[in-house]
C-alpha cells in the first residue's frame, strides 16, 4: 500500500477530524482513509462542453427571427490602436 504525507493541515482541521474518528470508533488516520476512500469512488459526473451547455441553457429562448444585423457584413479585425 502507498503512503501519503500532508503537510501543513491547519489545527481546526485535525480536531475535525480527530472528532469524526471518534464519532465513528476509529483512528485519525482510519477517519482520513475512509474519507479518501468516499471521494474518489463517487460517480463522477462529466458536464457536456461549453457550446453544448450554452445551446441547452437557451434552448426553446423563442428567437423568432433571424438577426439580421449580423447578415451579410464584413468582418473586420479588432482595432488595438497599435
Amino acid at each position: 500500500m502507498a503512503q501519503v504525507i500532508v503537510r501543513n493541515v491547519d489545527d481546526y482541521v485535525k480536531t475535525g477530524l480527530k472528532f469524526r474518528a471518534s464519532q465513528h470508533g476509529w483512528s485519525m488516520e482510519e477517519e482520513i482513509r475512509q474519507i479518501l476512500h468516499r471521494a474518489v469512488s463517487e460517480d463522477i459526473q462529466i458536464l457536456p462542453k461549453l457550446g453544448s451547455r450554452i445551446a441547452e441553457r437557451f434552448a426553446g429562448g423563442g428567437l423568432e427571427q433571424s438577426l439580421p444585423e449580423l447578415h451579410g457584413e464584413n468582418i473586420y479585425p479588432m482595432d488595438l490602436g497599435k
